[in-house]
């Protein structure tokens, strides 16, 4: 009865410092989120060829990027638009991580192709459609893989750590925060970028936060400031999207950021990091 009640008081007890004060340390090759490090994700939003893929995938890891992402099932507000190659993108995405060493990063839509993706993927993404799509997340809860999990277009905190305690109550405690910019009445970008959210998830929360500032903007030239932002804000990571030909993109090619581009974010990133973890250090 007891444990009964304690559970009821802390709603969110699995995922809360109430239950697990120190930081929670997801290891993805040779990614570690929430040990003060920046892993970087990179890669289109959506996989369109097996040469496209592997041509973005060399260059952001030249650049410093820890895995990579891209999108073998998308969901497009449009049914009329590119919805992936399905299958056919996993196994480039499997390719890529053969002739690179990244680990991948993909979407999972829906319960009917959980398994597939699962075996192709190192990190599972749920969505930010898909953060209260309870079945989903009860699925991805007794996966082995990570988990990747946006924050709603509309969420509160309270509402987005219950997604993840949905995940951790079935028995994956590998779950990575990902904020990805939330709907206001702004018209100079798609969403906006809480960055707010990140020193209240770490008050609440042990478990690590990334930013998505392409997402988030939408829009290429606020990209490199957004994430800039992050970095500076105490982010755990960043996820960055990475074209080489943004014009012929069939997904999202106008926030994707070319390969110099993310090449020279790269160096900032790590120069603001650096600085955030000195003072950090110093304030202890």
């Amino acid at each position: 009865m007891l444990a009964i009640m304690e559970k009821e008081s802390s709603p969110c007890m699995l995922v809360s410092r109430e239950f697990q004060n120190e930081n929670s340390c997801i290891k993805v090759g040779d990614a570690v989120f929430g040990d003060n490090s920046i892993p970087v994700i990179a890669g289109p939003c959506a996989v369109e060829s097996r040469d496209q893929v592997l041509y973005i995938a060399k260059s952001v890891k030249k650049a410093g990027a820890k895995l990579f992402r891209g999108g073998a099932f998308k969901p497009r507000t449009s049914p009329y638009s590119f919805q992936g190659l399905g299958e056919k993108g996993l196994q480039y995405l499997s390719r890529v991580r053969e002739e690179t060493g990244l680990p991948i990063v993909t979407e999972v839509l829906d319960l009917s192709t959980f398994d597939l993706v699962e075996s192709y993927t190192d990190v599972i993404q749920i969505g930010a459609r898909n953060m209260q799509n309870f079945s989903l997340l009860k699925r991805a809860g007794k996966s082995k893989k990570p988990i990747l999990l946006k924050r709603g277009m509309a969420a509160e905190l309270s509402e987005w750590l219950m997604a993840a305690e949905y995940i951790m109550e079935e028995g994956n405690a590998d779950i990575i925060l990902c904020e990805r910019g939330i709907r206001t009445f702004a018209t100079h970008s798609r969403n906006t970028l809480d960055l707010s959210i990140i020193p209240a998830v770490k008050k609440q929360s042990h478990l690590p936060i990334i930013v998505d500032p392409s997402h988030a903007t939408g829009v290429r030239d606020q990209v490199f400031s957004m994430a800039c932002a992050g970095a500076a804000t105490g982010a755990d990571g960043i996820l960055i999207e990475v074209h080489n030909k943004p014009k012929q993109a069939r997904c999202d090619g106008a926030q994707s950021l070319y390969p110099d581009q993310f090449a020279k974010l790269m160096g900032t990133i790590n120069t603001i990091h650096d600085i955030v973890k000195k003072n950090k250090g110093k304030r202890k």
